[in-house]
């Protein structure tokens, strides 16, 4: 433009373009200075309301940590150490800032932050970063490697960070190779350096809200993971007979081992803190009286600052407990005429109280299983048990027993059988009685009668249990070494109101010395 011979007139001309030229550069120049200072402000508007976000999330998880501390206290106390970083690295950035500022008459006047002369020296110096420069990396460098050793279970978060933080070596277009203070500081407009500060506080904020949503998102997928759940198999009931259809249902049930109760109440009672272990609770309590028992309670867990209620519902049966072994002689099965024969009564797996039992002459004793047998005439008598399974159907077993009548007494004198001696004046005084020998009852006979023969003398009837007169008078007509035949011993059963008779008893001999 300038080359070449020119008139006086077209240099003028040439001289007036690259003045206006020159003024248009100018006019841009404030245009470009003022959008920067415009983006600044969106920045500095944009980083406070982040901050309010973030704020609200740590509280939120502080508060998940005193309704669940077992899952978020670890979470909580990363989301401190990253917020602790990140207000080191904010504020720093900040008092950059406001150093920048102290100087400007007017903040708010972009065009007049033309200058790069503040951060310039601040933070180079020499053609070398300066001290305050090298304490700005050392800041951006102890907040990257803190969030990183913090995250490593969460790669993408980490790459972000190491993006956003990179103050490597930078190679600009001209080939080249800066630091990273002097490529993105060194000879920029004050309001270009001011809104790229802001905008890394902006990062600064993206990354706690990268990390916040990475924490409650990792807990949520591993909450949720497929691996947390376990088939857990729920029977129709509590026992199966031989024989039977066997029903039930298979659940996925999700095992947490942090998660845990604020409180947990069964049948009335609240479970103590030791059994709520591992993300389950451990129920211990009596089983309670033979039938079927109901478990009902609650739990509670503590959301959002309210109590959520879920249910407890199901039941269980209690059956009688063996004490014994079943053992029978399967000609033994005996009962007897005249007596109170007790017998038990039951159905392995039914409680006693859905077992019914039927038989002439026997009815419903006290206890579990208990009943009284009192067999009238025939010589055999049949009892049948029928119990109510859970599912309503019913399962019935009989069995028949022999009647027999209680054997006969044998007669007794001074409570010896068979053969005794004894002086004449002993056997005067002495009461006749009986005795049932081996018998598998313990009976109380009362003697009502007897007859006695002296030898070369009538036979005397006595009435009661000891020698009348006439029979005293007898034994003293005998002489040494006679033998007295008691016989004919009549018997009555202590309490029988059935009006049984007991056969006579054998008798008893006496040789008189």
């Amino acid at each position: 433009m300038a080359g070449g011979k020119l008139s006086p007139r077209q240099k003028m001309i040439n001289l007036m373009y690259l003045v206006f030229i020159a003024m248009l550069a100018m006019n841009m120049s404030k245009e470009v200075l003022s959008a920067f200072g415009f983006m600044n402000e969106k920045i500095t508007a944009s980083n406070i309301t982040a901050t309010e976000k973030n704020n609200l999330s740590y509280e939120g998880l502080a508060e998940k940590v005193t309704e669940q501390p077992e899952k978020y206290r670890p979470l909580n106390e990363k989301a401190i150490g990253i917020k602790a970083l990140s207000a080191d690295l904010y504020n720093h950035i900040e008092d950059i800032k406001t150093k920048m500022k102290a100087d400007i008459e007017d903040p708010s006047n972009y065009e007049s932050m033309d200058k790069p002369d503040f951060l310039d020296l601040y933070f180079y110096q020499k053609g070398k970063v300066s001290e305050n420069g090298q304490a700005f990396l050392d800041k951006i460098t102890a907040f990257k490697d803190g969030v990183n050793s913090s995250l490593d279970s969460f790669p993408e978060v980490v790459k972000t960070v190491n993006q956003r933080f990179d103050i490597s070596d930078v190679t600009d277009r001209e080939g080249v190779k800066k630091n990273w203070i002097d490529y993105n500081f060194v000879g920029f407009p004050a309001v270009a350096s001011l809104t790229k500060l802001s905008a890394m506080q902006a990062d600064i904020k993206a990354t706690e809200n990268d990390v916040l949503s990475s924490m409650l998102q990792g807990q949520l997928i591993a909450d949720n993971s497929i691996k947390k759940y376990e088939a857990i198999v729920i029977p129709e009931k509590t026992a199966f007979f031989q024989g039977e259809t066997f029903k039930g249902k298979v659940y996925l049930g999700k095992v947490d081992a942090t998660l845990k109760p604020t409180s947990v109440q069964v049948n009335g009672r609240k479970v103590a803190e030791k059994n709520l272990q591992a993300g389950q609770v451990l129920l211990e309590f009596p089983a309670g009286a033979v039938g079927e028992r109901d478990i009902k309670g609650k739990f509670v867990f503590l959301e959002n600052g309210e109590e959520v209620e879920i249910p407890i519902e199901s039941s269980y049966a209690v059956v009688p407990k063996p004490n014994s072994a079943v053992i029978s002689a399967d000609k033994m099965n005996v009962v007897y005429r005249g007596l109170s024969n007790p017998m038990t009564i039951s159905i392995p797996g039914v409680p006693d109280n859905k077992v019914s039992a039927s038989g002439s002459g026997l009815r419903k004793g006290s206890g579990v299983g208990k009943y009284i047998m009192t067999p009238g005439t025939g010589s055999t008598v049949k009892i049948s048990a029928t119990g109510t399974l859970p599912d309503g159907s019913k399962v019935s077993s009989s069995m028949d027993f022999r009647i027999k009548d209680i054997p006969a007494p044998v007669g007794s004198i001074r409570k010896q059988t068979g053969m005794v001696k004894m002086p004449k004046e002993s056997l005067k005084k002495s009461t006749v009685g009986v005795v049932l020998p081996d018998f598998v009852f313990d009976l109380t006979l009362n003697t009502t009668g007897f007859s006695i023969k002296v030898p070369g003398q009538s036979t005397v009837i006595v009435n009661g249990s000891r020698m009348n007169s006439n029979a005293q008078k007898a034994i003293d007509r005998a002489r040494p070494g006679d033998v007295i035949s008691i016989f004919d011993i009549k018997s009555t059963m202590a309490g029988n109101s059935s009006g049984y008779r007991i056969k006579p008893a054998a008798p008893v001999t006496i040789e008189l010395q």
